[in-house]
């Protein structure tokens, strides 16, 4: 039985996917606030540190999968933004590695977002900041900029520190990815579609296919990237937002 840790798995794509992976038979460890087999906060140094001694504890210091799925909305303080969706991704990524190099054919998935490139940058200092481990700065920085851009260069941030450990990674024999997808409906959806200028923003978005995805379309998703038939898929996005990016970015390949 594989053993699969899941961030972010009380509710959304975390808790979908917690239940793809039990149907398929896996044991999955869940990370959240409440609720899940670990409580943590992982805004916080101490709260990441004290959720994955809880996990070591658990699995035996062995699992085989990971996805780091905690996150918070742009609607939420841009500090916070960055304190969960870049360190509490991040820290828990470098934290259980050699726990995943003690599993078997293991491999980790980081949610990201296709914001990633659908909003417009400009100066990337945060993103530095982020990359650079200034946790501190980076988090006081934010506050002075839009939370949708600083939900933007969260994801920004969290893509490029997983392409930047391919060799690492790969050297130790385990896969990372990142899955980038579009709205999908979710409770963190619902609260961004309540406030009047992100929800406007998210009904501008242009979607090919004409809908919002459901979590479980996400979950298989990352359900196949943990998998060893994706036993090649090293260090990719792979974008799950109905064709948005594409049709934005026809000719970004």
């Amino acid at each position: 039985m594989r053993t699969i840790v899941i961030t972010g798995s009380a509710s959304g794509i975390g808790a979908a996917l917690r239940r793809r992976l039990e149907l398929d038979g896996c044991r999955v460890v869940g990370v959240d606030l409440q609720g899940q087999e670990v409580a943590a906060d992982l805004s916080t140094p101490t709260g990441r540190s004290a959720a994955m001694n809880k996990v070591l504890d658990l699995t035996g210091r062995s699992i085989d999968g990971l996805v780091v799925a905690a996150g918070v909305g742009p609607q939420a303080p841009q500090g916070l933004q960055v304190r969960v969706n870049y360190f509490g991704a991040v820290e828990v990524l470098d934290g259980l590695r050699p726990a995943l190099a003690a599993g078997e054919r293991a491999a980790a998935v980081c949610i990201a977002s296709n914001s990633i490139g659908l909003t417009q940058l400009g100066d990337t200092t945060l993103v530095d900041e982020m990359l650079r481990g200034s946790e501190g700065v980076a988090a006081g920085l934010a506050g002075s900029i839009h939370g949708a851009l600083v939900y933007a260069m969260t994801k920004v941030a969290l893509t490029r520190a997983m392409r930047r450990r391919v060799q690492p990674w790969g050297d130790a024999g385990l896969r990372l990815n990142a899955v980038a997808p579009g709205p999908v409906s979710t409770p963190m959806l619902e609260a961004i579609l309540d406030d009047e200028e992100l929800g406007d923003a998210v009904d501008a978005l242009p979607i090919p296919l004409g809908r919002r995805a459901e979590p479980e379309e996400i979950a298989s998703v990352v359900a196949f990237l943990l998998r060893p038939e994706a036993s090649f898929v090293h260090g990719s996005v792979l974008f799950a937002d109905g064709g948005s990016d594409a049709f934005v970015r026809p000719d970004v390949v």
